[in-house]
């Protein structure tokens, strides 16, 4: 069997990004985690979700939160999908970004999200593309038990972005979010499950918990489907972690049952014109 155990954390944010990184060590602290493979973040875990605050939060790559995230990895022997953070480059651009570290703290991985969240509910619009800037494409990261891949948030909403992950042999994508209430009611077990369902993959999506006194309030509800769309863990609003086992064998046997990634036909995928 291919077993993984998944520890999906589902974090308080608050405005002192150094009092959110010392709740996050005493939530998974003590050996909370151990014997325990791969541990996910959610979106933005070190900063309220303004994006007025994104610039003033981020940080260099080896800043202090990418050294909080190698850091848990060595410690506790387990990789670390970090969420995401706002991430200064050499230019000064400012991107939404996951880092992905091996058991010995080391990063394996690096994502910046793709497609930025600029939307218009109500009569106040949000635009991340106001301070930050989108990522410039998909990559996948090995593990010892395959390739994997991340999208962040609204890259969920494009089929491409999972579909080329999958396409490249990763087996789970890890989804950081943090989806709106209004949106998060509406869509978000649809979009993960449907992600899963349709490419055949394990899909991890992680948010931060709900906090009622935030301006942006989270739907939460962090949650891993399996190939199949069933809701292996569905955690609710609180603040806390779950470890879930997935076997990954699951994936061989839905597809062979059920051949979807076989059976595209790639040589008609275009529209043709009279």
């Amino acid at each position: 069997m291919n077993k993984i155990k998944i520890v999906t954390v589902q974090n308080k944010v608050f405005e002192d990004k150094y009092e959110t990184i010392e709740r996050l060590a005493e939530l998974i602290g003590d050996g909370a985690v151990s014997g325990a493979d791969i541990m996910v973040l959610p979106e933005m875990w070190n900063c309220p979700y303004k994006t007025r605050l994104f610039p003033e939060y981020a940080e260099p790559e080896t800043g202090d939160s990418w050294l909080v995230m190698s850091t848990l990895a060595r410690k506790n022997k387990i990789y670390v999908v970090g969420g995401s953070i706002p991430e200064v480059d050499d230019e000064g651009r400012v991107y939404n970004t996951c880092y992905v570290f091996d058991r010995n703290g080391e990063q394996i991985g690096k994502h910046r999200k793709v497609h930025l969240f600029d939307v218009n509910f109500g009569e106040k619009p949000f635009h991340e593309s106001d301070t930050l800037t989108a990522g410039d494409g998909f990559r996948t990261f090995e593990t010892e038990w395959g390739k994997m891949g991340v999208n962040i948030c609204f890259d969920v909403r494009f089929p491409e972005s999972m579909r080329l992950l999958a396409l490249d042999g990763a087996k789970m994508v890890f989804l950081p979010a943090a989806f709106l209430m209004n949106t998060g009611e509406a869509h978000w077990d649809m979009n993960i499950r449907m992600r899963a369902v349709e490419n055949q993959i394990f899909v991890a999506a992680v948010a931060p918990m709900r906090d009622s006194g935030t301006g942006y309030k989270v739907w939460a509800h962090s949650m891993i489907s399996d190939p199949w769309g069933n809701v292996l863990v569905d955690m609710g609003t609180e603040e806390g972690y779950t470890i879930t086992e997935i076997d990954l064998d699951e994936i061989d046997r839905i597809r062979s049952e059920l051949p979807l990634m076989c059976a595209r036909r790639e040589d008609i995928y275009k529209l043709e014109t009279e």
